[in-house]
């Protein structure tokens, strides 16, 4: 069976862990070669049976093309690079991921410290920004693979449940991720002519690294339990299958969404 992906050259940041890392895994299997970053290659993932080996070691594991790539998503020159160096190992980029991210935690706004802020907006929005940008400036002047309809490029944001709603604790993050909406969309348009689709992914609360800490709290774990009706909490590998979606051919009308995976959280 040939891969959804097949040929096809993806960027994931964040894939160290979590979410990052079963996109990149399910994109590996579905024939795509593989750009691994983050700012360093071990996982911290919540399960310890799967923390033994690095995603990277996971994909020579399934003889997948693939090279890791250390970047800090807030920074230009780290980013650009990035992009520069999948151009010189595969040729070209295909698929941005922009999945790095970071939590904060339960504070209210009159607590926050400044840093928090500049922390949070940091990784979460002008990291997804950055991603976006060069990841298009690359698209737009290659040649669309065969088979393609003629798209240029899939490019795949990390949002939130949060980035459509509120909740009290989570400004810094909320704002954050509502930010990579209202990026997402108006990126879509711009790229649009260019035949380079740009989508978001709000997930719900998934079992990782990140949402461990609110999830380990038991009051705060028995109301999100009960505001995910469809079989409780996430795994990374439902969000990871709704990136492969926004990935392929199968999405070839689809642009500027922001698609909620999340058990029903968001029907409430």
């Amino acid at each position: 069976m040939i891969g959804r992906l097949q040929g096809k050259t993806a960027i994931i940041t964040g894939s160290s862990s979590g979410i990052g890392r079963a996109i990149a895994l399910l994109y590996a299997r579905h024939g795509a070669n593989i750009i691994l970053s983050d700012l360093r290659p071990s996982p911290r993932n919540i399960k310890p049976e799967s923390t033994s080996l690095s995603t990277a070691q996971e994909l020579s594991a399934l003889s997948a093309p693939h090279i890791f790539q250390k970047c800090d998503t807030t920074s230009s020159e780290d980013v650009e690079a990035l992009v520069a160096r999948a151009v010189e190992k595969f040729g070209r980029v295909d698929v941005m991921v922009n999945n790095a991210g970071v939590a904060q935690d339960d504070e209210r706004v009159w607590e926050m410290e400044e840093s928090t802020w500049d922390q949070v907006v940091g990784v979460n929005l002008k990291g997804v920004f950055l991603g976006t940008k060069w990841a298009a400036r690359q698209m737009r002047g290659q040649v669309p693979l065969e088979g393609s309809g003629g798209d240029r490029g899939w490019i795949v944001n990390l949002s939130s449940i949060l980035g459509l709603g509120g909740q009290a604790g989570s400004a810094a993050y909320t704002a954050s991720k509502h930010g990579v909406m209202g990026l997402t969309k108006s990126a879509a348009i711009e790229c649009a002519p260019d035949q380079i689709h740009v989508n978001a992914i709000c997930p719900g609360y998934t079992k990782t690294s990140m949402t461990k800490l609110a999830l380990d709290k038991e009051a705060n774990a028995s109301w999100l339990l009960r505001r995910h009706p469809f079989r409780g909490f996430g795994e990374a590998e439902d969000i990871a299958r709704a990136a492969l979606f926004l990935a392929s051919e199968d999405a070839g009308w689809v642009t500027g969404v922001g698609l909620p995976v999340d058990g029903g959280y968001d029907a409430f």
